[in-house]
This record gives C-alpha cells, sequence and structure tokens, in this order.
C-alpha cells in the first residue's frame, strides 16, 4: 500500500513487451481478449474481482511468463505501470446487473474513473467497452454512432445502460481535458465459448435449455430482433480499435439480424432438433429491435465480423456440453 492506502502491484514483464491491463479479464469476452494478447507476446495484466468472472477462464494462462492474474475490484483504485487499458469490468448480463445495479453503476463511474485515471498517470492508451444498450429502445434502425439514444433512465435496465453512457462521457471528458488517448466501443450481443451458463443471455439460455431438454424460453411475441457476433469476432475488433487511432465509438457487431423466435428455431435446429419453444411475458424495457450499423468499422478499422450463427453455435456446443455435463 502506498500512503494513500492504494495496492501497488510490482510486476516483473519481459524486456520489450507491451504491458496490457484488462480488466474484467477473466469474463466471458475479457478472457477470449487475454488469449489473443498472450498469443501476440503482450505481457498481459488480467484484472477481475471474479464478482462474474471466473478463473477457469483463464486458468489455462497460470504459470505462463507474460501472464499474470490479479484480483481485485476497480472501484478501488490500483496503482500499475501499463502502456494500454482494455476496460471491461463490468456486469453484463441483465441477471448479473439487476441482482446488484447499485454495484454495477460504480462499476461503470466509479471503476471507469479509476482506470482513466491509471491511464493519464501512466499514458497508456484507453479502450472503453461501451455497449449496444446505450441506444436503449431505439427509434433509428439500424443504429449508427451519431445516434444518441432512447433510454428509460430510471427503468431496471438504467444501471447498466446509464452507467454505460456515463462512462463513456467520462472518457470523452479525460480525452478533451487531459488528452488521454481513448477508444470507445459500442459492442453488440456477442456469444461463444466460456459463457456463463446462468447469465440470462438469450443464446446461452437457449443453447443451455436445449441441451438440457428444458423448454427455451421466448420472452413476449418472439419478434424483437438482436444482432449476434461471435466472440473471436469481436476481439479482433477490439486489438484493431486499439491499435488504430479512431476514439471512436466504433459499433462493433455483426448487422444479421434475427428475431427471437428465428434464433430459437436456429438454436433447435443446431443444437437439439426436438427442443420445445415455450412464451413468456416479456421483461421491462427490452428493446424491439436492435442492429448495428458497421460502415464505420469497416471503413476506419477495415473490420467486419466473418463468423456466421451456425457456425458459431457449433463452436459453442462442444463447451456448453462439457460444463452441463450432458
Amino acid at each position: 500500500m502506498d500512503e494513500n492506502g492504494n495496492t501497488i502491484i510490482k510486476t516483473k514483464p519481459r524486456t520489450g513487451a507491451r504491458r496490457v491491463l484488462v480488466t474484467g479479464g477473466a469474463g466471458f469476452v475479457g478472457s477470449h481478449l487475454c488469449d489473443a494478447l498472450v498469443a501476440r507476446g503482450d505481457y498481459v495484466i488480467c484484472l477481475d474481482s471474479l464478482f462474474t468472472g471466473s478463473k477457469d477462464n483463464i486458468k489455462h494462462h497460470f504459470g505462463k511468463e507474460n501472464f499474470e492474474f490479479i484480483r481485485h475490484d476497480v472501484v478501488e483504485p490500483i496503482l500499475l505501470e501499463v502502456d494500454e487499458v482494455y476496460h471491461l469490468a463490468c456486469p453484463a448480463s441483465p441477471i448479473h446487473y439487476k441482482f446488484n445495479p447499485v454495484k454495477t453503476i460504480k462499476t461503470s463511474v466509479i471503476g471507469t474513473m479509476n482506470m482513466l485515471g491509471l491511464a493519464k498517470r501512466t499514458k497508456a492508451k484507453f479502450l472503453l467497452t461501451s455497449t449496444s444498450e446505450v441506444y436503449g429502445d431505439p427509434l433509428q434502425h439500424p443504429q449508427t454512432e451519431t445516434y444518441w439514444g432512447n433510454v428509460n433512465p430510471i427503468g431496471e435496465r438504467s444501471c447498466y445502460d446509464e452507467g454505460k453512457r456515463c462512462a463513456e462521457t467520462l472518457a470523452f471528458d479525460y480525452y478533451r481535458e487531459h488528452r488521454v488517448p481513448i477508444r470507445v466501443a459500442r459492442i453488440f450481443n456477442t456469444y461463444g465459448p466460456r459463457m456463463a451458463l446462468d447469465d440470462g443471455r438469450v443464446v446461452s439460455n437457449f443453447v443451455s435449455q436445449a441441451l438440457t431438454g428444458t423448454p427455451m424460453t421466448v420472452y413476449g411475441d418472439g419478434q424483437q430482433t438482436r444482432s449476434f457476433q461471435y466472440v473471436s469476432d469481436l476481439v479482433a475488433g477490439l486489438m484493431a480499435l486499439m491499435d488504430g487511432d479512431d476514439t471512436g465509438p466504433i459499433n462493433l457487431g455483426n448487422p444479421g439480424e434475427f428475431t427471437m423466435l428465428e434464433l430459437a428455431e436456429k438454436v433447435k435446429e443446431v443444437v437439439n432438433p426436438k427442443a420445445e419453444i415455450v412464451f413468456k411475458e416479456n421483461t421491462q424495457d427490452d428493446p424491439s429491435r436492435r442492429k448495428p450499423d458497421i460502415s464505420k468499422a469497416m471503413k476506419v478499422l477495415g473490420w467486419e465480423p466473418k463468423i456466421k450463427l451456425e457456425d458459431g453455435l457449433l463452436h459453442m456446443i462442444g463447451d456448453f456440453k462439457t460444463r452441463l455435463g450432458v
């Protein structure tokens, strides 16, 4: 500890290696990002409170000379020496952020301030993973980065929606006032191996239910739409954004659009043709449509998703089977 009570971590990177901090690095997306950065040869510091993340997602890196895990909550300051910060720490599943909404908004606001302060002190590049939820229940379709959104500021999802909107504000204020080199990614629905089995997101729900023979739950009439990108596509987009010169915000998502009922039928086809589909009352403030305009990402980053939904689901099934024991 220093005189202010901040945790000081001393690390020994390989000579010349880029020092990269990944907050939320033991989570679903964060662990895949750590994989790619470690493989590239960066010295990766994975920071996670394990509130929703898991050591199982990163244990294959333990003992590697260019990987380090620190259990720490970004709501508390920490002193590190880094060259880049990928700031992913925040519950991203409705089940998790509705369970502890105050913790969620503290993570988005106070945690982001702490990580921006770290980036300012070390002159590090800073990438914020924001979300398509900043568009709320959009009146524009598809959503472009210039759209300001249609968000309920007092609804049960607002701890996440407004928390991320505030995090974006903080990032751009640090950029304007302190010249911190920021990048802001607005992430659309992402799926793949290592998703939490109980996180309540639609793809993991459908796959788990189909594999276990539980009825697949479609909320509302199933006509609300989403766009789904495979996690490796997202990781490639995040790294391209960090390595580029554009501050963003930049949408990262797959523009292929499916209704929830179409997705359920697709999962049923790929996973379990005998699965039953049932309908339940929809949740509050569930967006009716969600589809990214990725023109900017294609132009600025040369990025677009490559993995088709059917192929991504096949990659995901094996992981879920192992963890579900089916």
